[in-house]
């Protein structure tokens, strides 16, 4: 007796029913913006961190800027995406994870905290690692709410 079911691993976002050609040259685009953006991003901050170096010890605020502005520019950008440029398939991959998520730096932001403490700075550390999240935070709510009432405004 034969099996209905294909064998391997299935995902269930997959119509096993449609031919996947087109989908995956779909998913190329998607990943060259993705990759295009990031470029961008990460460079932008690369150059941040040479013209604002952090010195040993001391409290990270390039760091600590690039991620709360990065977090608010992506609060707007997800406004425009879902409320005003629906059409615009590439926009959010090449500025939301492409540009945005290269320009932010939570990791750089965990290396940071792992410094300040082994070099004896946990005030510093723990300061760096409450202003952060809050700041993150607020940057997403303010220009979330900031941008629904700006295009509310202007749609009256």
């Amino acid at each position: 007796m034969e099996h209905p079911l294909p064998r391997g691993a299935v995902d269930s976002d997959v119509d096993l029913r449609v031919d996947g050609r087109e989908q995956r040259a779909s998913e190329a685009a998607v990943l060259g913006a993705i990759a295009a953006g990031g470029a961008l991003g990460a460079t932008a901050r690369y150059l941040i961190g040479l013209g604002w170096p952090t010195p040993a010890g001391g409290f990270p605020v390039n760091t600590l800027l690039i991620n709360v502005a990065g977090c608010g520019l992506i609060g707007i950008l997800m406004v425009l995406v879902t409320d005003v440029f629906t059409q615009q398939r590439l926009v959010r991959p090449f500025l939301g994870t492409g540009v945005f998520g290269g320009f932010t730096t939570f990791s750089t932001y965990a290396v940071d905290i792992q410094k300040l403490v082994t070099g004896s700075h946990a005030g510093t550390a723990l300061l760096y690692l409450a202003t952060t999240v809050v700041g993150a935070l607020l940057a997403v709510r303010c220009t979330v709410s900031a941008t629904r009432a700006l295009i509310t405004w202007r749609t009256r």
